[in-house]
């Protein structure tokens, strides 16, 4: 059983005076990092500039001393920022503080109830078509920004299609310089990681944009001409509690630990890939919960691990929390020293960083890879769920999405399950019996059997084979379908084979299971050859295929 301790416990036996110098330049350079986004962020979320870099620090630092991954960062993410604006313009600051303390009771409970592997039951289309629609949103609403629009004082807009509206509604504001400002910026976000990935893009178009507003005198909005700036520390906040206030934002507050709980252990699978290293999924839980709830309490809003920020703390040299943990105190010396400055940079500015982080997690790539390579019925709570997120909002998306997905995986079962009697394998004369097959040397064979889907995929990646092995053979004449998701799983399969130098071989495959792999490309992939009708034809395969190796 998982054990619930925190990583940086684990890490600090063999911790070293040379791994701590790597992981204060690590947490440095990550906190550059996270200073414009944290700002940009928090404005994209409605609230104060000041209250993103209260997160950062806070919740960061929280989540990094009791997580249960060596080098997750974490702060506020592009995929709050639509829900907390909406919990604001609703039910006020206090309604915000509230909702993010239940989720973070929510998370906490589900850590201890070690439900951290249940994240998987979520579908790979659902988290893609939700993702895509949050960067939709995310751009609608920074248009106003970016293109220097003036709306009617007093006006609000919760939802993306009111946003579009407004937008129509008032494009004759439209300011030049502000858009040229924006440009500029969005310009330099996208050439500059092709002249240095060392120094962040966003750091660079905030002082591109500075210079341009304050050296031109240009008439364009800032951050301290619409808000007030504070240097001052992150200070505890009681929030008014009334159950009408929490039964109001029950729905938000669940949508948040969901959310939390995707984002940060998708984050720890992805860093687990870079360090080589596992996680612990419900430490990880137990962390987000305290972080966020210590975040709100102390002037923040909901955080959860960030993606971008823990795969660079990776690349500069941090291998344990404790790159987190200085990543968070260098923001706090940064919030004291620098904050006023903030003040001086340009809403285009912030809209075009905002611009480049929705791009960077609408994944429309792989959203298009999945219309059309994925089954009907996936394709279908893909767009769904994309949509859903950006008409109405996350709450919806997801609570339909996951009864559609549920629904449409119950049919599809009921189509393909069989029942079948019992029937020896184990007798010399059953011509698909294993008992007197002989294997090659350095050949692994794996047999695969019942319906693969979104719950079982992971199972694919248990798969494991040693350095002296050079053929790896799947027999899945027992695996009567095959979803996107264990799709996806096959294909890092065939990347790990391909890295080792491993012949992926497949053998008996089902009618349903060999359309899907025909339509993904993944036939192609593999090679015609190394697709056999039956485990012998494989199994001779392998040995001439290890007698050349």
């Amino acid at each position: 059983m998982e054990k619930l301790k925190p990583k940086l416990f684990s890490v600090m036996k063999t911790y070293t005076k040379e791994q701590f110098v790597k992981d204060i330049v690590a947490g440095i350079i990550v906190a550059i990092i996270a200073l414009p986004l944290s700002i940009a962020l928090a404005l994209a979320s409605g609230v104060g500039p000041e209250r993103g870099i209260y997160t950062a620090i806070v919740a960061g630092f929280i989540i990094s001393f009791l997580g249960g991954s060596r080098v997750q960062i974490a702060g506020p993410t592009a995929a709050f920022a639509t829900i907390v604006a909406g919990i604001v313009v609703k039910s006020g600051m206090d309604g915000l503080i509230l909702a993010t303390i239940m989720a973070g009771i929510f998370l906490i409970i589900m850590g201890f109830l070690r439900l951290g592997n249940l994240i998987k039951y979520i579908p790979d289309t659902i988290t893609t078509g939700f993702t895509s629609g949050i960067a939709v949103t995310i751009v609608v609403g920074q248009i106003k920004d970016f293109l220097g629009l003036q709306y009617p004082a007093g006006s609000t807009h919760i939802e993306t299609v009111e946003k579009v509206e407004a937008v129509v509604e008032n494009i004759s504001t439209f300011n030049w310089q502000a858009f040229l400002v924006g440009a500029v910026c969005l310009l330099v976000l996208i050439v500059w990681p092709y002249i240095n990935k060392k120094i962040p893009g966003s750091l660079i178009a905030v002082i591109v944009g500075i210079a341009m507003v304050s050296g031109f005198k240009m008439e364009v909005n800032t951050i301290g001409s619409l808000y007030d700036i504070s240097n001052d520390l992150p200070s505890f906040t009681v929030p008014n509690f009334s159950f009408s206030l929490a039964k109001e934002v029950l729905p938000d507050a669940f949508t948040i630990a969901i959310l939390a709980a995707i984002e940060s252990l998708l984050s720890c699978v992805v860093a687990d890939s870079m360090v080589n290293s596992k996680h612990r999924s419900n430490m990880e839980l137990i962390a987000q919960g305290a972080g966020n709830v210590a975040s709100v309490l102390f002037g923040g809003i909901p955080a959860t691990g960030a993606i971008a920020r823990t795969a660079a703390n990776v690349k500069n040299g941090g291998r344990t929390p404790v790159a987190g943990m200085v990543h968070a105190v260098t923001l706090l010396l940064i919030l004291v020293v620098l904050m006023p400055y903030a003040g001086y940079i340009p809403m285009p500015t912030i809209a075009a960083i905002l611009f480049m982080v929705a791009y960077n997690m609408c994944e429309w790539r792989k959203f298009v890879h999945l219309v059309k390579t994925a089954p009907k019925s996936d394709i279908l709570v893909l767009v769904v769920s994309f949509v859903l997120t950006v008409v109405f909002d996350l709450v919806v998306a997801i609570e339909v999405g996951l009864i559609m997905a549920a629904f449409l995986f119950m049919k599809r079962m009921s189509e393909v399950s069989e029942v079948e009697g019992w029937k020896y394998v184990d007798d010399e004369t059953d011509p698909d019996s294993l008992s007197l097959r002989v294997v090659p040397k350095h050949t692994v064979v794996y047999e695969i059997s019942g319906p693969m889907f979104f719950a079982a995929a992971n199972k694919i990646m248990n798969i494991s084979v040693k350095p002296e092995d050079k053929v790896l053979i799947l027999r899945m004449r027992s695996v009567s379908a095959i979803d996107s998701t264990a799709m996806n799983s096959l294909e890092h399969l065939y990347d790990t084979c391909k890295k080792q130098d491993i012949t992926l071989m497949l053998s008996h495959v089902n009618e349903q299971p060999m359309n899907s792999m025909k339509k993904a490309g993944f036939y192609d992939m593999i090679g015609e050859d190394n697709f056999c009708k039956h485990i012998d034809d494989a199994l001779s395969r392998a040995e001439v295929l290890t007698a050349e190796k």
